[in-house]
Protein backbone atom coordinates (compact mmCIF):
# COMPACT_ATOMS: atom_id res chain seq x y z
CA UNK A 1 0.00 0.00 0.00
CA UNK A 2 1.15 3.69 -1.18
CA UNK A 3 1.15 6.51 1.24
CA UNK A 4 -1.05 9.45 0.19
CA UNK A 5 0.28 12.47 2.07
CA UNK A 6 -2.03 15.43 2.64
CA UNK A 7 -2.16 17.85 -0.18
CA UNK A 8 0.08 20.92 0.07
CA UNK A 9 0.47 24.15 -2.64
CA UNK A 10 4.09 24.34 -2.90
CA UNK A 11 4.14 27.75 -3.49
CA UNK A 12 1.70 29.49 -0.56
CA UNK A 13 -0.11 26.82 1.27
CA UNK A 14 -1.81 29.57 3.91
CA UNK A 15 -4.42 30.08 1.72
CA UNK A 16 -7.93 29.75 1.30
CA UNK A 17 -7.90 27.64 -1.76
CA UNK A 18 -5.36 25.69 0.08
CA UNK A 19 -7.53 24.69 2.89
CA UNK A 20 -10.41 23.54 0.43
CA UNK A 21 -7.95 21.71 -1.63
CA UNK A 22 -7.25 19.88 1.81
CA UNK A 23 -11.48 19.32 2.90
CA UNK A 24 -12.16 17.99 -0.04
CA UNK A 25 -9.10 15.32 0.00
CA UNK A 26 -10.48 14.43 3.33
CA UNK A 27 -13.92 14.35 2.51
CA UNK A 28 -12.66 11.94 -0.32
CA UNK A 29 -10.46 9.69 1.49
CA UNK A 30 -13.02 9.71 4.98
CA UNK A 31 -16.55 10.23 3.93
CA UNK A 32 -16.50 12.75 6.47
CA UNK A 33 -18.67 16.08 5.41
CA UNK A 34 -16.59 19.04 6.64
CA UNK A 35 -18.84 22.04 6.61
CA UNK A 36 -17.89 23.56 10.00
CA UNK A 37 -14.35 23.26 9.52
CA UNK A 38 -14.44 25.62 6.56
CA UNK A 39 -16.55 28.28 8.30
CA UNK A 40 -14.19 30.67 9.83
CA UNK A 41 -13.16 34.64 10.11
CA UNK A 42 -9.45 34.10 10.37
CA UNK A 43 -6.88 34.99 7.86
CA UNK A 44 -5.01 32.01 6.36
CA UNK A 45 -2.45 33.92 5.46
CA UNK A 46 -1.65 35.16 9.22
CA UNK A 47 -1.15 31.50 10.05
CA UNK A 48 2.56 30.84 9.38
CA UNK A 49 4.18 30.17 12.40
CA UNK A 50 1.30 28.91 14.01
CA UNK A 51 -0.33 25.80 12.01
CA UNK A 52 0.98 23.42 8.99
CA UNK A 53 -1.24 21.92 6.60
CA UNK A 54 -4.07 24.37 7.63
CA UNK A 55 -6.96 22.64 6.79
CA UNK A 56 -10.16 24.80 8.87
CA UNK A 57 -10.62 26.00 12.22
CA UNK A 58 -12.23 23.97 15.60
CA UNK A 59 -14.94 26.17 17.36
CA UNK A 60 -15.14 26.02 20.60
CA UNK A 61 -18.13 27.71 22.38
CA UNK A 62 -16.72 30.76 24.42
CA UNK A 63 -18.77 31.76 27.47
CA UNK A 64 -17.85 35.38 29.43
CA UNK A 65 -17.33 34.91 33.61
CA UNK A 66 -17.62 38.28 35.53
CA UNK A 67 -16.54 40.78 37.09
CA UNK A 68 -13.78 39.30 38.12
CA UNK A 69 -12.49 41.81 41.36
CA UNK A 70 -8.85 41.65 41.40
CA UNK A 71 -6.72 43.88 43.42
CA UNK A 72 -3.20 42.85 41.90
CA UNK A 73 -0.06 44.88 41.43
CA UNK A 74 -0.61 44.23 37.83
CA UNK A 75 -4.33 43.32 37.45
CA UNK A 76 -6.20 45.78 39.25
CA UNK A 77 -10.26 46.43 39.03
CA UNK A 78 -13.37 44.29 37.34
CA UNK A 79 -12.82 42.03 34.72
CA UNK A 80 -14.89 39.77 32.09
CA UNK A 81 -12.92 36.67 31.69
CA UNK A 82 -13.44 35.03 28.67
CA UNK A 83 -13.86 31.03 29.02
CA UNK A 84 -13.69 28.10 25.79
CA UNK A 85 -14.99 25.30 27.27
CA UNK A 86 -17.67 22.19 25.87
CA UNK A 87 -18.21 21.71 29.43
CA UNK A 88 -21.70 22.86 31.01
CA UNK A 89 -21.64 24.11 34.58
CA UNK A 90 -18.07 25.44 34.25
CA UNK A 91 -18.85 28.88 32.95
CA UNK A 92 -21.63 29.12 35.45
CA UNK A 93 -19.61 28.29 38.39
CA UNK A 94 -17.00 30.29 38.25
CA UNK A 95 -18.99 33.38 37.77
CA UNK A 96 -20.48 31.97 40.99
CA UNK A 97 -17.34 32.05 42.36
CA UNK A 98 -16.81 35.76 41.24
CA UNK A 99 -19.85 36.76 42.68
CA UNK A 100 -18.91 35.58 46.09
CA UNK A 101 -15.37 36.96 45.94
CA UNK A 102 -16.83 40.33 44.71
CA UNK A 103 -19.14 40.96 47.32
CA UNK A 104 -16.15 40.07 49.81
CA UNK A 105 -13.88 42.41 48.70
CA UNK A 106 -11.89 40.50 45.58
CA UNK A 107 -9.11 38.57 44.79
CA UNK A 108 -5.38 39.68 46.35
CA UNK A 109 -2.61 38.74 43.39
CA UNK A 110 0.87 38.21 44.13
CA UNK A 111 3.84 36.85 41.63
CA UNK A 112 6.54 35.98 43.69
CA UNK A 113 8.85 34.98 40.78
CA UNK A 114 8.91 34.53 37.26
CA UNK A 115 11.33 32.71 35.48
CA UNK A 116 11.18 30.08 32.26
CA UNK A 117 14.11 27.35 31.84
CA UNK A 118 16.09 25.09 29.40
CA UNK A 119 18.01 22.28 30.79
CA UNK A 120 20.85 21.28 29.29
CA UNK A 121 23.68 18.34 30.64
CA UNK A 122 27.03 17.85 29.87
CA UNK A 123 29.00 14.39 30.21
CA UNK A 124 32.67 14.38 31.27
CA UNK A 125 34.93 11.16 31.49
CA UNK A 126 34.61 11.10 35.89
CA UNK A 127 32.81 12.60 38.28
CA UNK A 128 35.82 14.09 39.50
CA UNK A 129 35.96 16.49 36.03
CA UNK A 130 32.33 16.99 36.43
CA UNK A 131 32.79 18.62 39.62
CA UNK A 132 35.82 20.67 37.90
CA UNK A 133 33.18 21.95 35.48
CA UNK A 134 30.76 22.83 37.94
CA UNK A 135 32.98 25.10 39.75
CA UNK A 136 34.48 26.60 36.34
CA UNK A 137 30.81 27.43 35.40
CA UNK A 138 30.27 29.27 38.28
CA UNK A 139 33.43 31.71 37.77
CA UNK A 140 32.08 32.23 34.23
CA UNK A 141 28.92 33.13 34.34
CA UNK A 142 28.76 36.45 33.25
CA UNK A 143 30.45 35.18 29.99
CA UNK A 144 27.77 32.63 29.55
CA UNK A 145 25.15 35.25 29.93
CA UNK A 146 26.04 37.47 27.64
CA UNK A 147 26.40 34.35 24.66
CA UNK A 148 22.66 33.18 25.61
CA UNK A 149 21.72 37.31 25.65
CA UNK A 150 23.04 37.99 22.40
CA UNK A 151 20.33 35.78 20.61
CA UNK A 152 17.32 37.68 22.24
CA UNK A 153 16.51 41.46 22.53
CA UNK A 154 14.14 40.42 25.87
CA UNK A 155 15.68 37.50 27.57
CA UNK A 156 17.82 37.96 30.47
CA UNK A 157 19.44 34.88 32.08
CA UNK A 158 19.08 35.27 35.72
CA UNK A 159 21.36 32.02 37.20
CA UNK A 160 22.24 28.26 36.57
CA UNK A 161 20.93 25.90 39.02
CA UNK A 162 23.11 22.67 38.98
CA UNK A 163 22.45 19.01 40.33
CA UNK A 164 25.15 16.33 39.73
CA UNK A 165 24.61 12.57 39.13
CA UNK A 166 27.56 10.12 38.24
CA UNK A 167 29.66 11.49 35.83
CA UNK A 168 26.84 13.97 34.19
CA UNK A 169 26.14 17.79 35.63
CA UNK A 170 22.58 18.78 34.77
CA UNK A 171 21.46 22.22 34.98
CA UNK A 172 18.46 24.55 34.84
CA UNK A 173 19.33 27.80 33.17
CA UNK A 174 16.60 30.45 34.04
CA UNK A 175 15.30 33.02 31.82
CA UNK A 176 13.06 36.19 32.26
CA UNK A 177 11.27 36.40 28.96
CA UNK A 178 9.19 39.13 28.91
CA UNK A 179 5.78 39.03 27.40
CA UNK A 180 6.48 35.37 25.63
CA UNK A 181 6.17 32.44 27.16
CA UNK A 182 9.31 31.70 26.40
CA UNK A 183 10.45 28.01 25.49
CA UNK A 184 11.74 28.82 21.84
CA UNK A 185 13.67 31.70 23.28
CA UNK A 186 15.01 30.18 26.24
CA UNK A 187 15.98 27.18 23.92
CA UNK A 188 17.87 29.14 21.13
CA UNK A 189 19.47 31.28 23.66
CA UNK A 190 20.49 28.13 25.83
CA UNK A 191 22.20 26.39 22.22
CA UNK A 192 23.98 29.78 22.01
CA UNK A 193 25.14 29.45 25.72
CA UNK A 194 26.19 25.74 25.24
CA UNK A 195 28.11 26.02 21.99
CA UNK A 196 30.32 29.32 24.01
CA UNK A 197 31.28 26.50 27.48
CA UNK A 198 31.90 23.65 24.74
CA UNK A 199 34.39 25.90 22.56
CA UNK A 200 35.32 27.14 26.37
CA UNK A 201 36.01 24.30 28.38
CA UNK A 202 37.94 21.94 27.38
CA UNK A 203 36.99 18.12 28.17
CA UNK A 204 33.27 18.15 27.73
CA UNK A 205 32.60 14.85 26.07
CA UNK A 206 28.85 15.82 25.25
CA UNK A 207 25.93 17.91 26.19
CA UNK A 208 22.59 17.90 25.38
CA UNK A 209 20.54 20.47 25.01
CA UNK A 210 17.77 19.55 26.85
CA UNK A 211 17.84 16.72 29.54
CA UNK A 212 14.29 16.35 30.43
CA UNK A 213 15.07 18.58 33.68
CA UNK A 214 13.40 21.60 32.88
CA UNK A 215 10.28 19.20 32.27
CA UNK A 216 8.60 21.12 29.39
CA UNK A 217 4.97 19.51 29.01
CA UNK A 218 5.32 17.96 32.16
CA UNK A 219 4.49 18.45 35.77
CA UNK A 220 7.28 17.83 38.06
CA UNK A 221 8.00 18.29 41.51
CA UNK A 222 11.06 20.67 40.58
CA UNK A 223 8.79 22.82 38.88
CA UNK A 224 6.41 23.01 41.67
CA UNK A 225 9.48 24.31 44.06
CA UNK A 226 11.35 26.12 41.76
CA UNK A 227 8.31 27.83 39.68
CA UNK A 228 8.96 27.87 36.16
CA UNK A 229 6.41 30.81 34.04
CA UNK A 230 5.06 32.78 37.10
CA UNK A 231 4.84 31.75 40.61
CA UNK A 232 1.46 33.47 41.43
CA UNK A 233 -0.69 33.48 44.85
CA UNK A 234 -4.41 34.45 44.98
CA UNK A 235 -6.00 35.37 48.06
CA UNK A 236 -9.30 36.31 49.90
CA UNK A 237 -10.73 36.13 52.97
CA UNK A 238 -14.76 35.37 52.74
CA UNK A 239 -17.29 35.67 55.80
CA UNK A 240 -18.94 33.34 57.11
CA UNK A 241 -22.26 35.35 56.21
CA UNK A 242 -21.45 35.29 52.43
CA UNK A 243 -20.66 31.58 52.32
CA UNK A 244 -24.25 30.99 53.91
CA UNK A 245 -25.93 33.31 51.66
CA UNK A 246 -24.28 33.23 48.43
CA UNK A 247 -23.21 29.05 48.49
CA UNK A 248 -25.21 28.04 51.28
CA UNK A 249 -22.21 26.45 52.99
CA UNK A 250 -20.42 27.87 55.91
CA UNK A 251 -16.70 28.62 56.42
CA UNK A 252 -16.89 25.73 59.10
CA UNK A 253 -18.07 23.30 56.78
CA UNK A 254 -15.62 24.36 54.28
CA UNK A 255 -12.53 24.13 56.44
CA UNK A 256 -13.59 20.75 57.59
CA UNK A 257 -14.20 19.24 54.20
CA UNK A 258 -10.82 21.38 52.99
CA UNK A 259 -8.77 18.93 55.77
CA UNK A 260 -11.00 16.32 54.44
CA UNK A 261 -9.82 16.88 50.78
CA UNK A 262 -6.05 17.35 51.97
CA UNK A 263 -5.87 13.86 53.17
CA UNK A 264 -7.41 12.90 50.47
CA UNK A 265 -4.98 14.46 48.12
CA UNK A 266 -1.98 13.34 50.06
CA UNK A 267 -2.83 9.98 50.13
CA UNK A 268 -3.60 9.68 46.34
CA UNK A 269 -0.18 11.25 45.60
CA UNK A 270 -1.89 14.25 43.34
CA UNK A 271 0.45 17.32 42.27
CA UNK A 272 -2.40 19.76 43.42
CA UNK A 273 -4.38 19.57 46.25
CA UNK A 274 -7.64 21.62 44.99
CA UNK A 275 -10.12 21.09 43.17
CA UNK A 276 -9.83 22.01 39.50
CA UNK A 277 -7.54 24.64 38.82
CA UNK A 278 -7.57 22.72 35.63
CA UNK A 279 -11.13 23.72 34.04
CA UNK A 280 -10.32 27.66 34.76
CA UNK A 281 -6.92 27.59 33.30
CA UNK A 282 -7.25 25.42 30.11
CA UNK A 283 -10.71 27.80 29.19
CA UNK A 284 -8.51 31.07 29.05
CA UNK A 285 -6.10 29.18 28.01
CA UNK A 286 -7.45 28.46 24.67
CA UNK A 287 -9.90 31.92 24.79
CA UNK A 288 -6.36 33.79 24.69
CA UNK A 289 -4.15 31.68 22.77
CA UNK A 290 -1.66 30.39 24.78
CA UNK A 291 -0.20 26.83 24.59
CA UNK A 292 -2.51 24.68 25.77
CA UNK A 293 -0.29 21.69 26.45
CA UNK A 294 1.31 23.43 29.43
CA UNK A 295 -1.42 23.24 31.53
CA UNK A 296 0.20 19.94 32.00
CA UNK A 297 2.46 22.52 33.79
CA UNK A 298 0.10 25.30 34.72
CA UNK A 299 -2.39 23.78 36.61
CA UNK A 300 -0.38 22.25 39.30
CA UNK A 301 -1.34 24.24 42.75
CA UNK A 302 -0.91 24.40 46.19
CA UNK A 303 -4.45 25.43 48.35
CA UNK A 304 -3.86 26.61 51.75
CA UNK A 305 -7.10 27.59 54.11
CA UNK A 306 -7.52 28.63 57.33
CA UNK A 307 -10.63 29.07 59.79
CA UNK A 308 -10.40 32.42 61.65
CA UNK A 309 -11.09 33.37 65.53
CA UNK A 310 -14.12 35.34 63.97
CA UNK A 311 -15.74 32.80 61.77
CA UNK A 312 -14.03 34.41 58.22
CA UNK A 313 -12.46 31.95 56.24
CA UNK A 314 -9.34 32.28 54.45
CA UNK A 315 -8.30 30.68 51.42
CA UNK A 316 -5.58 31.00 48.65
CA UNK A 317 -4.49 29.11 46.20
CA UNK A 318 -0.32 29.24 44.99
CA UNK A 319 0.17 28.24 41.16
CA UNK A 320 3.74 27.69 41.17
CA UNK A 321 4.11 27.15 37.06
CA UNK A 322 1.85 29.49 35.37
CA UNK A 323 3.14 29.73 31.70
CA UNK A 324 1.15 32.81 30.08
CA UNK A 325 2.13 35.08 27.29
CA UNK A 326 0.72 38.27 25.65
CA UNK A 327 3.13 38.20 22.79
CA UNK A 328 3.88 35.78 20.28
CA UNK A 329 2.68 32.13 19.49
CA UNK A 330 -1.39 32.19 19.42
CA UNK A 331 -2.00 35.52 20.97
CA UNK A 332 -1.89 37.22 17.63
CA UNK A 333 -4.88 35.39 16.24
CA UNK A 334 -8.10 36.84 15.59
CA UNK A 335 -10.33 35.78 18.24
CA UNK A 336 -7.86 34.99 20.49
CA UNK A 337 -6.05 38.45 20.42
CA UNK A 338 -9.60 40.01 20.79
CA UNK A 339 -9.72 38.08 24.03
CA UNK A 340 -6.65 39.52 25.30
CA UNK A 341 -8.06 42.80 24.48
CA UNK A 342 -11.19 42.08 26.63
CA UNK A 343 -8.96 41.96 29.25
CA UNK A 344 -6.54 44.66 28.40
CA UNK A 345 -3.99 42.16 28.56
CA UNK A 346 -2.60 41.99 24.85
CA UNK A 347 0.90 43.40 23.92
CA UNK A 348 4.07 44.31 26.03
CA UNK A 349 4.00 44.64 29.32
CA UNK A 350 0.44 42.87 29.87
CA UNK A 351 1.62 39.46 30.99
CA UNK A 352 1.83 40.04 34.53
CA UNK A 353 -1.54 41.08 34.43
CA UNK A 354 -2.86 37.58 32.67
CA UNK A 355 -0.93 35.86 34.76
CA UNK A 356 -2.71 38.04 38.19
CA UNK A 357 -6.07 37.29 36.32
CA UNK A 358 -5.99 33.81 35.37
CA UNK A 359 -4.68 33.04 39.22
CA UNK A 360 -7.67 35.32 40.57
CA UNK A 361 -10.22 32.89 38.03
CA UNK A 362 -8.46 29.94 39.52
CA UNK A 363 -9.06 30.87 42.98
CA UNK A 364 -12.99 31.96 42.37
CA UNK A 365 -13.35 28.43 40.68
CA UNK A 366 -11.66 26.42 43.89
CA UNK A 367 -14.56 28.58 46.31
CA UNK A 368 -17.22 27.63 43.80
CA UNK A 369 -16.62 23.65 43.54
CA UNK A 370 -15.80 23.37 46.98
CA UNK A 371 -18.93 24.80 48.29
CA UNK A 372 -21.02 23.00 46.01
CA UNK A 373 -19.66 19.80 46.57
CA UNK A 374 -20.47 20.02 50.96
CA UNK A 375 -23.93 21.97 50.14
CA UNK A 376 -24.40 18.93 47.87
CA UNK A 377 -25.44 20.83 44.87
CA UNK A 378 -22.57 19.43 42.74
CA UNK A 379 -24.58 16.80 40.90
CA UNK A 380 -27.76 19.01 40.92
CA UNK A 381 -25.72 21.80 38.58
CA UNK A 382 -24.53 19.19 36.29
CA UNK A 383 -28.25 18.30 35.63
CA UNK A 384 -29.67 21.75 35.28
CA UNK A 385 -26.13 23.11 32.86
CA UNK A 386 -24.48 20.20 32.09
CA UNK A 387 -25.59 17.07 29.80
CA UNK A 388 -25.94 14.62 32.34
CA UNK A 389 -29.79 15.25 31.82
CA UNK A 390 -31.62 12.46 32.58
Amino acid sequence: MSRTPVPRDRANDYTRDAATLRRDFLTERTGASLEHLGTYSQDPAMLPGNIEHFTGVAQVPLGVAGPLLVNGEHAQGEFYVPMATAEGTLVASYNRGMKLLYEAGGVTTTIVEDHMQRAPSFIFPSAREARAFSEWLVERFDDVAAAAEATTSTGKLKDIEQYSASRIIYTRFNYTTGDAAGQNLTGKATQAACEWIKANYPGIEQYFLESNFATDKKTSQVNMLHTRGKRVIAEATIPDALLRSVMNSSSELMFRARQVSNLGGFMSGVNNNGAHSANGITAMFIATGQDVANVAESSAAFVFAELRDNGDYYYSITIPSLIVATYGGGTGLATQRECLEMLGCYGDGKVRKLAEIVAATVLCGELSLGSAIVAEEWVKAHDAYGRNRP
